[in-house]
């Protein structure tokens, strides 16, 4: 098994199969909508008996915006929640993003990636999750490399379904400015 790399708030981690109703449980929400609906029962735990279960009190930052030293693994949310915001690196001016429970996935990005966080991700309550480091990835790929090739494709989807809906919402803000271009523009005339 390997570790994940700890974030500020250093959380108390085991491998998941230590805890096997709980790696059910992770393998089960992987299999869901918000997860990687993707993955068959099989598929799934050969996924869990990579990752590590990790423990996370209320407050914690799970993941920051900008960090490029502790990139390599994303979370499977099991228990808890977490917002998910944008915005300064210097707090000011930041934006919830999401609100996301049980089942959820976040850092998947960073993984598939190493580039630095695009998010901060913080325990609004207690949080239990199930992360999977680049070192556990490569050794899915080793191991089952259909299940690994599998999970990247259902990741990379996820990661083009976002993109899709933000090409979306630019456009909307895009047609927003214009309208409100074309109305101060009317009304400089009107002042005249």
């Amino acid at each position: 098994m390997s570790t994940l790399p700890p974030p500020a708030s250093a959380p108390r981690q085991q491998p998941l199969l230590d805890s096997p109703i709980i790696a059910r449980q992770a393998a089960d929400l992987l299999r869901t909508p918000q997860a990687i609906r993707q993955l068959d029962a099989a598929e799934s735990a050969a996924v869990v008996a990579q990752m590590q279960l990790v423990y996370f009190p209320a407050g914690s930052v799970l993941l920051r915006e900008g960090d490029d030293h502790h990139s390599n693994y994303m979370l499977l949310i099991l228990e808890g929640w977490v917002s998910v915001d944008t915005g300064a690196a210097d707090g000011s001016d930041v934006v919830e993003v999401a609100a996301l429970g049980p089942g959820s996935i976040i850092g998947e990005m960073a993984l598939l990636d190493g580039a630095p966080r695009s998010a901060t991700c913080v325990a609004t309550s207690a949080v239990q999750a199930a992360g999977l480091s680049r070192i556990g990835l490569e050794r899915l790929i080793d191991d089952h490399p259909k299940v690994a090739a599998k999970l990247m494709m259902a990741l990379a989807t996820r990661i083009s379904d976002r993109l899709r809906s933000l090409g979306k919402q630019l456009q909307m803000y895009a047609q927003i400015t214009a309208t409100m271009q074309q109305d101060l523009d009317n009304l400089r005339k009107l002042t005249r």
